[in-house]
């Protein structure tokens, strides 16, 4: 069975390079990196470190409106789609990549699976939102990361079409895990000590785009009990510098550049705790059994929040430093809702399940 796997983004590859491992012992998988995100984070050395395949196809589609990045996309897969001739298209997450992927595979007549369906924030100003409930609806096979995700398909009509798998981001994260300690020096590197530093990223529209928001998170940021790393997205240094808070953050904050995943790793694990605006991270923390505080007003990981491994303050300065602040007692139980670490497994027999009938 040939397999055209469509990313787009940093964490998109992630979540691809533990399924494309398990697709290639049975298939043929090609590869598409559509070019949303084409930075330095996405270089050689990205691909070499995690032992992720390199793309068979970069679409070089690169940044602009969502209208005019998605149409791009769109013209692009549907061309490569009619030349490969795949069984079936694979699609991650909730990026412009994804909605052009299912809108693509879906004209073309050809079988489209979703890795990370059902998840919901119920905030449709969020282009994410918009991007999975889209795709959720057009693709014919949704492979589901936790039981509530899978409620939530059942409650818009797709239960018939959805499979329960396990969270990918969990495979990927535990084979990671496994390499930090050998190959990252990162703690070195910024004179931290394991459980004496809180970790941050901040990278949100809502965030960065809102001259208050931002100066709430880092007043709060500056006054936390412990010293703050924070890898700093482009995007807010550059509001940062706009709004005239860039040497502010970094009399208070130690400031570095983007992580590679690895080091990323092993910054998670060593927390205190980490404050974040991020999706993906709040899982990850999780994961990795660190407390989450999560600067948003809602989050599409709803299990993290109910388990007492995550705590959400939106960007009110009083309720960040609060979260910051408080003593955090391990929950006596931790419930396992992303599955077992086996979800790349399960995608492909799912794959393969579907293709059967």
């Amino acid at each position: 069975m040939k397999i055209l796997s469509v990313v787009g983004a940093r964490p998109q590859f992630i979540k691809a390079f533990a399924v494309s491992k398990e697709l290639r012992t049975k298939h043929e998988e090609v590869l598409v990196h559509t070019g949303q995100h084409y930075d330095e984070e996405l270089s050689d050395v990205f691909f070499e470190k995690l032992n992720i395949p390199q793309p068979d196809y970069n679409l070089g589609v690169g940044s602009g409106s969502h209208g005019e990045q998605t149409a791009e996309m769109l013209v692009r897969l549907e061309e490569l789609i009619e030349d490969e001739q795949p069984d079936f298209v694979l699609l991650y997450g909730d990026t412009n990549s994804t909605l052009a992927g299912v809108i693509a595979g879906t004209k073309l007549d050809t079988k489209v699976a979703h890795v990370e369906a059902g998840l919901r924030s119920h905030n449709r100003e969020m282009p994410e939102e918009i991007n999975r409930v889209l795709t959720d609806h057009g693709a014919d096979l949704l492979l589901a990361p936790s039981p509530t995700a899978v409620d939530q398909l059942s409650t818009e009509g797709r239960d018939g079409v959805t499979v329960e798998t396990g969270d990918v981001m969990y495979d990927a994260l535990l084979e990671v895990r496994d390499r930090v300690a050998e190959e990252s020096n990162v703690l070195e590197q910024y004179s931290l000590s394991e459980g004496e530093f809180i970790l941050s990223t901040v990278h949100r529209a809502v965030n960065t785009d809102s001259r208050d928001r931002l100066e709430a998170i880092f007043e709060a940021l500056s006054d936390a009990p412990l010293p703050v790393i924070l890898p700093l997205h482009p995007r807010t240094e550059s509001y940062l510098k706009e709004y005239g808070l860039w040497e502010f953050a970094n009399e208070y904050i130690q400031i570095v550049d983007p992580l590679d995943y690895l080091d990323f790793v092993c910054l998670m694990d060593a927390a205190e705790r980490i404050v974040t605006d991020s999706g993906g991270i709040q899982k990850e923390a999780f994961f990795l059994d660190t407390f989450c505080v999560t600067m948003r007003d809602e989050t599409e990981w709803t299990e993290t929040v109910d388990a007492g491994w995550n705590t959400l303050v939106g960007a009110d300065l009083d309720m960040i430093s609060a979260a910051l602040n408080r003593d955090w007692e391990r929950p006596v139980e931790k419930p396992e809702p992303y599955g077992d670490g086996n979800a790349s497994r399960e995608v492909r027999l799912a794959i393969e399940e579907y293709a059967r009938k």
